[in-house]
């Protein structure tokens, strides 16, 4: 039976209807699964909605969770949902300021968190206000208040509220309030951004349309609910009738996948990359033709495209040969089967999309932000539609027109409603013809796919008036498996440089093969051999660069850029503020600001001009 989706939680309905399965949603419980039927997660969403409005809740309140993923989560977030409280889902690794922002700037009612740890992380900001809102948890923790209560408060009063909340989901429209998320950003407070149930509803239907996987199919969900992208993706799932298994936790990602044998998951580019250096070191220790083997497996992966329509006859032999040595012993690791994996948030190595595919675990980029709720274009790979390198389509339904300067400029029912409490920068992102701004440079290849090539506000003037796009550098020399992250760094200089944090797995390995010797990292990154080692690998990478925009010096840095360490957003996305302003003396030292040529070992490698040399391929 065809169920309408004008709002989010009409995909109730739809699933009881059409997929009345035993297991649409299932989580962990002290290690073991529990299965939620299509018609639990029906039942339990409905009895927390009498739970809600029996406290007192109405609608437009807002209701802040702070959770890891589970099936619980989608039971408050539909019971909000047909009610018409706001939801606001915040990530849990905030900053006690940020948290105090949210808390204060959402007027928020009542605060639901899943565990005692997520407990203790925002207590520190509740004690900074007056009226801190009530706080209920998800697990069981002594002396606090838990969501099991607002569940039997709901059954309670089921009898009493059924016709109260039939009545509300009537008349909540397609155009109202239902979700405020905070974006992550790498600068400021979180702005809130306002999303409406079509611009949910309208988006997720629109890239179920490029998804081949069907209702007998199962994924794994590991990244926050809280974000828009893995939200839509969980309600995208739904709306197919897919079974959804929610990760323990982010530590037990593998296991889970092989343990659930699921067809596909969402990715953000920093975990794939944590896969492929699993992988890349699992051939460290071999030795021989099995260490031959496995190394050329690499190079012919890197080979591997979606859209060549026929490989010749020896890429075909040696695609067999690989799949049996090397790439079904990698899917063997992850459940067995040919995975179907989306991935957003930030840049992907082409390389890796390229060798992943060769192994059946099919990546597809797309590209969205919060205020677009969030999907702009995605590869499609339903219709064969994927070019590696972009992000993909335009999205059914949704506009795009780049500006004068390649900003990409969106416009259709995806595009929030605005940011919460602070229209004038609401009019800053949305143009009186109704298209949003998203601060992104691109353009389209080949008629039809998105390529990203910078953000506006990231591009810099080096101070011959030569303008740099630093991600397209950062992309580059991040392709380098001794390059954990860099940022390039620049403005109003007369040259690029970059700082590194480098991948120390790879380092010690190359190390040991050198047979250097070292006390700990920070010996290790001054000896001359890494320093010429970093060196090459700019060289071989400036040689694809424009002459203004290759670069004339670096720094290795001993710190991981992680989001826990603040240095990378909730997202993954590199902090440039921050990180400017943590390396500032470093960076100072780069160009002599401070007319002191004493920079310790790198004083060396001031302003350096690299010849041009070639260096071996991978895996030679």
């Amino acid at each position: 039976m065809n169920i309408e989706i004008n709002r989010t939680f009409d995909l109730l309905d739809h699933l009881v209807i059409n997929y009345p399965k035993d297991d649409i949603l299932a989580g962990k419980v002290n290690g073991e699964w529990v299965r939620y039927s299509s018609h639990d997660y029906y039942k339990f969403a409905h009895f927390m909605a009498y739970g809600f409005l029996s406290m007192g809740l109405k609608r437009g309140d807002t209701v802040v969770t702070i959770s890891n993923n589970c099936p619980e989560w989608n039971f408050v977030d539909m019971a909000l949902s047909m009610t018409g409280i706001v939801h606001c889902p915040v990530y849990p690794t905030l900053s006690t300021e940020n948290y105090v922002h949210i808390f204060k700037h959402s007027e928020c009612k009542l605060i639901l968190v899943s565990n005692n740890v997520l407990l203790k992380r925002v207590q520190p900001a509740l004690e900074q206000m007056d009226n801190p809102p009530e706080v209920y948890t998800m697990n069981q923790i002594e002396g606090e208040h838990r969501i099991l209560e607002i569940l039997k408060l709901g059954i309670a009063n089921r009898d009493k509220l059924i016709t109260t909340l039939e009545e509300l989901k009537r008349d909540i429209k397609p155009e109202d309030w239902a979700s405020l998320i905070y974006t992550s950003g790498t600068t400021g407070l979180p702005k809130g951004v306002m999303l409406s149930h079509r611009n949910l509803c309208s988006n997720f239907l629109a890239h179920t349309k490029v998804q081949p996987l069907d209702h007998n199919a199962k994924v794994l969900s590991f990244l926050p609910l809280n974000h828009v992208y893995e939200r839509s993706m969980n309600y995208h799932w739904q709306y197919l009738g897919i079974s959804i298994y929610y990760a323990e936790n982010m530590g037990t990602i593998a296991r889970d996948l092989a343990d659930v044998k699921v067809d596909g998951f969402c990715a953000v580019p920093r975990v794939i990359e944590t896969f492929f250096d699993k992988f890349y070191s699992a051939g460290k220790d071999m030795k021989g033709i099995k260490k031959k083997i496995y190394n050329r497996a690499f190079k012919h992966g890197y080979h591997f495209d979606y859209t060549r329509k026929k490989f010749n006859l020896w890429f075909q032999i040696t695609q067999v040969f690989y799949d049996k040595m090397v790439y079904s012993k990698w899917r063997e690791k992850v459940g067995g089967k040919r995975l179907i994996i989306i991935t957003g948030g930030s840049k992907i190595q082409p390389r890796m999309v390229r060798l992943f595919g060769a192994a059946g675990l099919c990546i597809y980029e797309g590209y969205g932000l919060s205020e677009t709720s969030p999907v702009i274009a995605v590869n499609n790979p339903k219709l064969n539609l994927a070019r590696i390198g972009t992000v993909g389509p335009i999205l059914e339904g949704v506009e795009v027109k780049f500006a004068e300067d390649g900003e990409i400029l969106t416009r259709g029912p995806h595009v929030m409603m605005g940011y919460y409490k602070d229209p004038e920068t609401t009019k800053e992102v949305i143009d009186e013809e109704g298209w949003f701004h998203t601060g992104d440079i691109g353009k389209i290849e080949a008629g039809r796919y998105l390529k990203i090539t910078d953000r506006k506000k990231d591009i810099f003037k080096l101070s011959a008036g030569k303008y740099v796009a630093p991600q397209v550098l950062e992309n580059k020399l991040s392709e380098s498996d001794f390059i954990d992250q860099c940022i390039v760094v620049g403005e109003n200089e007369k040259y690029a440089s970059v700082i590194i944090s480098p991948n120390f797995n790879t380092l010690h390995y190359w190390a040991l093969k050198q047979h250097m010797h070292y006390r700990d990292n920070a010996t290790l990154i001054a000896m001359p051999e890494t320093q010429k080692k970093i060196k090459s690998i700019i060289e071989q990478y400036n040689k694809e660069f424009a002459p203004h925009e290759q670069i004339k010096a670096f720094r290795i840095v001993l710190e991981e850029w992680t989001a826990n360490n603040g240095l990378l957003s909730p997202t993954l996305k590199v902090k440039r503020n921050v990180l400017q302003a943590k390396y500032k003396d470093l960076i100072a030292s780069i160009y002599n600001h401070d007319g002191d040529s004493k920079t310790g070992f790198f004083s060396a490698f001031k302003s350096l001009e690299f010849p041009t040399i070639k260096l071996p391929k991978f895996g030679e």
